[in-house]
């Protein structure tokens, strides 16, 4: 796959504590292998679905204990020091300065107004998934937020996002989409992420989110993988040490879940197929 459009989700990877857990846990759960770490990289190791690659596992190094442990997600940019300057303007925080991987592609992580971490690829010689949407590979993302206009200023201002309301379907589902979180309703909670004609995300605002050991979780970019069939995922995340956090749930995008794996890195799974009507 060439290098995504500028602002459309382009690579995920997850922060560890434990290397070799981990790649157990993800190995069983969507079938990935992994591809062998280099030592002049941290340990960088490379995700792959039936030989495409697909995210990675990042080994916390020494003094990086304050780093979570977590799933990242990093969208498109055509100038990584371009769009970490809209981000320092805008009001984000730069936590990682545009750095060059090689000849890979250069990167930059920040955080959001309101919390929530993400990242920015330029792409060289690594364009970034090699599939989405597919069983083990990317499918789906979104913000989650207790500070919606904060977050709703910001992220228009640096990628080419584009904002809209979802259509108002007026089932069940959809209104539950839009209310989770304590909302009232009519689509002001949720909005979908539109770039180039394309919806690539959402937010979402959330009046609390709790996380599966009770405690009120950090706003964050939450990253979806796909699945066969959700039921019997949750079922393997369980088996595997990991718990569920939300869910399963049907609605307008899928049926979907949101766990955390046994080192407390958070994600979701979705099963866009699974749609009510």
């Amino acid at each position: 796959m060439p290098a995504r459009p500028e602002g459309f989700p382009c690579w995920a990877d997850a922060m560890v504590s434990d290397l070799d857990a981990a790649k157990h846990f993800y190995g069983v759960l969507f079938g990935w292998t992994f591809e062998g770490s280099a030592d002049e990289f941290g340990n960088y190791t490379q995700a792959r679905s039936n030989g495409d690659a697909v995210a990675a596992l990042v080994p916390q190094l020494p003094g990086q204990q304050a780093w979570p442990v977590a799933w990242s997600l990093y969208f498109a940019v055509r100038d990584a020091d371009a769009t970490a300057a809209r981000v320092r303007g805008r009001g984000g925080e730069i936590l990682m300065e545009p750095t060059s991987i090689a000849d890979y592609g250069r990167m930059f992580v920040a955080r959001d107004p309101a919390g929530a971490v993400f990242g920015g690829w330029q792409a060289g010689t690594h364009p970034g998934f090699a599939k989405v949407g597919v069983p083990g590979a990317y499918a789906w993302s979104e913000v989650r937020t207790r500070d919606p206009a904060a977050v709703d200023a910001f992220y228009p201002a640096v990628l080419p996002i584009t904002l809209r309301h979802p259509p108002d379907a007026g089932s069940g589902a959809e209104r539950a989409e839009r209310d989770e979180g304590g909302g009232k309703g009519g689509g002001e909670d949720v909005l979908l992420w539109e770039v180039a004609g394309a919806v690539i995300g959402m937010r979402r605002r959330v009046a609390e989110d709790v996380s599966a050991r009770g405690s009120v979780a950090s706003p964050r970019t939450e990253v979806y993988f796909a699945v066969v069939d959700v039921d019997e995922a949750l079922a393997t995340v369980e088996r595997l040490g990991g718990r569920v956090r939300r869910g399963p749930g049907d609605s307008p995008y899928g049926r979907r879940a949101s766990v955390t794996d046994p080192q407390g890195a958070g994600f979701g799974i979705i099963d866009a197929g699974a749609r009510p009507g």
